[in-house]
């Protein structure tokens, strides 16, 4: 009998026979007490009487998947006599149970390194119905594209492997929708948050947002000669920048707001005499284990300002002229140098 068989289903289970007639014939049918079945009796047209089981409460094969019922014939003599019958009743499965999943919600971590071929997860579900019933196929269901690229469900064991590498500054994580469908076409679904952890695969990154070059020498201490940008994709202590200034030059790194630094004029001013430009590095230094680096270099021209005078060489001159020296004579000729360039640095005598 089908465990979908509706309450108030008869089934014949055919009669006794007594050769006794009359009151010492067969009476009556009595069934050994249960929670299903009722045995009501029946009598055909020559008399005789057979018993009709009806089946009172629905069957569940998940909980009974068989039952033995004594079945008794009574006659009606004095004292009376009986016969019994075994009723053996094979309670057949339908589909009456959907797939369950041992956890409507998996949470997993998965490091954004991972190969692909990675087990994600083994995601796992039951069906207490026998036979083609219970045997459970897995999919995803309703999941953006995107998403179906990178993993991939076993329809058979429910195992979740990452078939696509992983970038944790792209996606931080992933929400998969996974159904179990059972023989019969029940369907369940669980759903599987995946958290994508971020490892130390990107160098920061040394920005000019904006650089003033050339500077005049004349420069007082202070003014801003280049702002600087750090960035860094990582998160936490990966993303976590340090930044340092080397070679030789009057300038200083100094921390602002936002993650941006000002380079400065030290205190010691530019002389473009000295030096006529300056060439640094920025190095960046992030906080992961190991760290990674990364630099930038920068050049500043000094530009020249009029801050130094022609100095003659020698200072003081002495010249011996003839008194009959001839008009237009050269007598002497002297020279100034100045170190500036350009029209600062062109002398002219009077």
């Amino acid at each position: 009998i089908n465990e979908f068989t509706s309450p108030g289903a008869r089934f014949a289970v055919g009669a006794a026979e007594d050769a006794d007639v009359g009151s010492n014939s067969l009476q009556t049918y009595e069934l050994e007490t249960n929670k299903y079945f009722e045995v009501e009796v029946k009598e055909k047209q020559d008399g005789s009487k057979f018993a009709e089981l009806v089946l009172r409460q629905p069957l569940d094969r998940e909980r009974e998947q068989s039952l033995r019922l004594v079945l008794t014939a009574v006659d009606g003599g004095d004292p009376p006599r009986s016969g019994t019958a075994q009723l053996y009743i094979n309670v057949t499965d339908a589909n009456d149970n959907p797939p369950v999943f041992a956890q409507d919600r998996y949470r997993v971590r998965l490091i954004e390194d991972a190969t692909p071929g990675s087990m994600v997860l083994n995601v796992s579900a039951t069906d207490p119905d026998a036979g083609t019933n219970s045997h459970i196929t897995y999919s995803f269901g309703e999941t953006p594209s995107r998403v179906l690229k990178k993993f991939v469900v076993d329809a058979e064991s429910g195992i979740i492997t990452l078939q696509e590498a992983l970038d944790f500054e792209e996606t931080r994580s992933y929400n998969l929708l996974v159904e179990a469908r059972d023989g019969g076409g029940l369907v369940a679904h669980c759903e599987v948050e995946l958290e994508v952890l971020d490892v130390n695969d990107n160098p920061p990154e040394v920005v000019m947002t904006s650089v003033s070059s050339p500077v005049p020498e004349d420069a007082p201490v202070g003014t801003v000669v280049a702002l600087v940008k750090l960035r860094d994709r990582d998160s936490g202590e990966n993303g976590q920048v340090r930044c340092e200034l080397s070679g030789e030059a009057p300038l200083l790194l100094v921390a602002s707001s936002g993650g941006s630094y000002k380079v400065l004029v030290l205190a010691k001013a530019l002389d473009r005499e000295e030096a006529a430009f300056h060439e640094l590095v920025l190095k960046a230094r992030d906080g992961g284990e190991p760290a990674r680096t990364g630099t930038a270099r920068i050049r500043v021209v000094v530009l020249d300002a009029n801050d130094n005078a022609p100095v003659f060489s020698p200072a003081e001159y002495t010249v011996r002229v003839p008194e009959d020296v001839p008009v237009g004579s050269t007598l002497v000729t002297v020279t100034a140098t100045d170190p500036d360039e350009a029209l600062y640095g062109d002398v002219k005598y009077s």
